[in-house]
């Protein structure tokens, strides 16, 4: 089979398309057919470094494809299953391995490349607004990079649980993208301050979270926005990662709450995992969710769909296809 494989931490070149043997599964686990992997920035911060790993390795964590293969003791699933998972040993191949109770199946309705863009990004919409801070009707939120593939979800999701969204996005176009997806105000921030826009959209008063991808470009300005016990969720660093700072200024700020979530520990157990993702692919089966894939790049071209997420110039989801 074909494989992307990292031998050196770096740039997006750093990523190389190898001959590689089919993985055999380990018990506990099954091999996959790779029909759709997802490009996320958690591939990105692997393959720099910034999330230390062995090398060599194959990025990509996210993936739907068929079951080929099932090692020792795996019950529940077969040869030809339609899964998808977000914990895939090296998604970026033709084919790969997941332990099996880290796979879900994949409705019918819902075909693999809707599959790969929705399990990564939309169980991590899922979590935010719904156990991070869980919206209810009249909270206002602040969703930063909302044109991108987790803030498209976001704002559907928090406009379903009757939330005020507040979206910034760093084109005209691509505000125009997030609005024609639910928000209700749109903040161009490369034009804008989104800070005083925020408190001129609420009065003054803030809003009740602000959920934030971006990081070390939008960090200070986002508390600010917050209303007095609002809560931050800071959930990627796009732009990078946010420097130390004193956590007095949570206290000056109105006792605000700062969280760093990430996905896999809102999914660490079965019943989370078939909850959050059972809940977002029959969303997305029934048309409730929409989804948008902004680029599908054949496995070859690993390094162009990192360097096109990187570039923040995208919208929605960026896949490959092996």
């Amino acid at each position: 089979m074909k494989a992307i494989r990292v031998h050196a931490f770096g740039g997006p070149e750093a990523m190389v398309l190898e001959d590689a043997a089919s993985p055999a599964p380990p018990p506990g686990h099954v091999a996959l057919r790779v029909r759709a992997a997802g490009v996320n920035f958690i591939d990105v911060y692997r393959r720099t470094g910034a999330y230390p790993g062995p090398l060599p390795q194959t990025p990509g964590t996210e993936a739907a494809g068929e079951v080929i293969a099932l090692g020792d003791g795996v019950e529940g699933l077969a040869k030809g299953d339609r899964v998808a998972t977000v914990a895939a040993q090296g998604a970026y191949a033709e084919e790969t391995l997941a332990r099996a109770d880290q796979c879900v199946r994949v409705p019918d309705a819902v075909g693999f490349e809707s599959a790969a863009a929705a399990m990564l990004q939309g169980m991590t919409a899922h979590y935010l607004v719904e156990t991070t801070y869980p919206l209810k009707a009249g909270d206002a939120c602040l969703v930063h990079a909302a044109a991108g593939g987790v803030g498209l979800l976001l704002v559907q999701m928090a406009k379903a649980k009757g939330a005020r969204v507040i979206a910034t996005a760093g084109t005209n176009e691509k505000a125009a993208l997030a609005r024609e997806h639910g928000a209700d105000e749109t903040i161009v921030y490369t034009r804008d301050d989104f800070e005083a826009a925020v408190k001129r959209l609420t009065d003054g008063r803030g809003v009740d979270v602000v959920y934030d991808s971006v990081g070390a470009a939008t960090f200070e300005k986002g508390l600010r926005c917050l209303r007095p016990l609002g809560l931050m969720a800071l959930y990627g660093q796009s732009s990078g990662a946010v420097p130390p700072f004193d956590p007095q200024a949570l206290n000056r700020s109105g006792s605000l709450f700062l969280t760093r979530p990430s996905l896999f520990h809102y999914v660490a157990d079965r019943a989370a995992l078939e909850a959050r993702a059972g809940a977002v692919l029959g969303a997305v089966a029934s048309g409730a969710l929409k989804l948008r894939i902004g680029g599908s790049f054949p496995l070859a071209a690993a390094a162009d769909a990192h360097r096109a997420l990187e570039s923040r110039s995208t919208t929605g989801k960026l896949l490959l296809i092996p």
